[in-house]
């Protein structure tokens, strides 16, 4: 384990990169853009071997995972609060097509008003989609439940959903164990 300073934001994105997901849709959607900035980053340094895509919108973005989830690939994807309400037709498909996608879903108002502040009304009002969802109160706690979201979701055959707290979390740097990837690999085999 090496210790190192990571938002809640990168925790996630450190934890997708280390559970080798071979597709990963997304389109950003503050507070979540940077989970998706850093996965390409580590695209382009040839240290996440995933083929990432920029649909149209989130409605797309999970229009995309459910069929190369049901094709036998593991899937990742991230979202917030307007993204993910975009999302809510296709979460029940997903669920139901026994998909085992994992999201990232860092909670933020919904609108009307428009606010930034953190609120898990957005994955709340997911709660009858079938979706397992875990809630993470910490940077660490975001890395390692994605990661168990992965095993969770291949295991009982259904998406899992980890929702983080706007800016409290997914902004807010703090020490983070980041597991070695052979210890992952262990954990989550292809």
């Amino acid at each position: 384990m090496k210790r190192v300073l990571l938002t809640g934001n990168h925790a996630v994105a450190w934890a997708a990169r280390l559970a080798r997901p071979k597709v990963v849709p997304v389109y950003p959607i503050t507070p979540q853009t940077p989970v998706m900035e850093l996965l390409t980053e580590f695209q382009a340094a040839g240290e996440f071997d995933a083929e990432i895509l920029t649909p149209e919108s989130e409605h797309s973005v999970m229009a995309a995972c459910i069929p190369a989830s049901l094709a036998g690939v593991r899937v990742f994807t991230a979202t917030a609060s307007q993204g993910l309400m975009l999302m809510h037709e296709l979460l029940h498909y997903a669920a139901g097509a026994r998909a085992p996608i994992v999201m990232a879903n860092v909670n933020r108002t919904i609108a009307s008003p428009w606010a930034f502040w953190p609120d898990q009304t957005d994955s709340l009002a997911q709660r009858d989609t079938g979706w397992i969802q875990l809630y993470a109160e910490s940077a660490q706690e975001a890395l390692d439940s994605v990661i168990q979201a992965f095993r969770l979701a291949e295991r009982v055959l259904l998406p899992a959903m980890v929702n983080v707290d706007a800016f409290y979390v997914s902004h807010a740097l703090e020490p983070v164990a980041l597991p070695s990837q052979e210890l992952v690999d262990g954990y989550l085999p292809p």
